[in-house]
This record gives C-alpha cells, structure tokens and sequence, in this order.
C-alpha cells in the first residue's frame, strides 16, 4: 500500500524512495552550508474569492462580495507567478508571469533564480519541486544538463556560477514542499472584499505580503 502522511494517501510507488533522497539532499545541503530552495508556481485569481475566517465587530460579520470581470476590463482574471522558498532564509523569491507557466518560462525562472542564489555567496541550489510538465519536459531537463555542464567549466574562475540538484518530489505529495501553505496564507491575506482589485494591486499586494520586490514580469514567448 503506498505511504501516506496526514492523511493524504500518495499514488506513487516510488515514494519511499524519492522522499529519502529528498531528506538526504536536504541533509547534505545543511552539511554543505548550500542554498535550499522549495519551488512552486501558483494562479492569484482576481474573481475568486479564498475561504476566510476572520474576527468582525459584533452582528457585522466579514462578508466576501461575489465578484465579476468587467468586460472592458483588459487585465487578466487570475495572474500566475512563480516562487521559491528559502529554506535557509526563509526569504521568498517571486516572479509574476505574463502568460502562464510554460517550459520556456521556467529556465527563465531558474536563471534569474541562479542569479539571486549567486548574490548570496552561495553556488550549488538543491531545488525542491513537483511533477508538473513545465518541470519533467525535455526542455527543462536539457537546459538544467548544459546548465551544470557551463557551471563545472567555469568552477575554476573567480566568479563561480550557480549549479542546481533538481529534486523532483514524489506525484501528489505536496506535504513534502514547504513553500504550499504559503499560498493560502497569501491568498487570505490580500483579499479585497468588496471590489476587483486590478492586476497591478494583486501583484503589488502579493509582493508586499511575502516580503520581496516587484521584478519584472516573465513572459511567455508565443512561437
């Protein structure tokens, strides 16, 4: 029968196998004084409202509107990001997408994301992350191989880059990834309860919640 843990039963037959090697990367990047990082990508709907317990006054409890999208309204109605948790700082680094999380978008991602690690002082990123396509396509696993293949030709410079460990989590196990209840903590935490906030709120208001700048957005290139 395949493991579980607080309840949510896992598909994977190779569960066992892949949460130890995640526990023994996250060991030895402690050991190693390397950067650890749990990554995600999320949608921050700006029409959906998030299920929210929250103290009111008295007989004027807290109401969520129903919300819609104007017609003539150009921006888009959820707004998707990319971010990875630093299990060392906790910092969160955050990148919000024009488009949606595709292959292309995510080395974009991972490169920017080497450069942050990079300004830390640190050069080797174990990075913690699901099943997702736009992590397991051809693509991705291409770039990751010349990535680390450019980082060992220049190990011996002065200005050493950034190699990353993927670890690809087992399917349908998001207690393993530290950076998801951060999402719905976020989620309430923004909530606007009765008007449409606009693209640029959500993203300013996401960004302030967790702390970090507002950089500029990713594209989706559309070939």
């Amino acid at each position: 029968m395949p493991p579980s843990l607080a309840g949510y039963p896992t598909p994977d037959p190779e569960y066992v196998r892949k949460k130890k090697r995640r526990d023994a990367l996250l060991a030895l990047a402690e050991r190693s004084g390397w950067e650890i990082g749990y990554q995600d990508e999320v949608w921050w709907s700006r029409v959906s409202q998030p299920s929210l317990h929250s103290w009111s006054e008295q007989d004027e409890p807290l109401r969520l509107q129903e919300l819609s999208k104007d017609k003539n309204d150009p921006d888009p109605k959820a707004l998707a990001c990319y971010a990875m948790l630093s299990a060392t700082s906790g910092r969160m680094h955050l990148r919000f997408v024009s488009g949606r999380p595709v292959s292309q978008v995510t080395t974009d991602f991972l490169e920017w994301l080497c450069e942050q690690v990079q300004a830390q002082g640190k050069h080797v990123l174990v990075l913690i992350w699901d099943n997702a396509s736009w992590h397991v396509s051809k693509q991705v696993k291409t770039w990751l191989r010349e990535h680390n293949q450019t980082v060992l030709q220049k190990a011996s410079t002065d200005t050493p880059d950034v190699r990353i460990i993927p670890c690809w989590l087992p399917t349908k196990s998001p207690w393993l990834n530290r950076i998801e209840p951060k999402w719905a903590h976020g989620k309430r935490a923004i909530v606007e309860p009765a008007r449409l906030l606009t693209a640029r709120e959500v993203r300013q208001r996401v960004c302030n919640y967790f702390g970090c700048e507002q950089a500029e957005l990713l594209t989706q290139k559309i070939s």
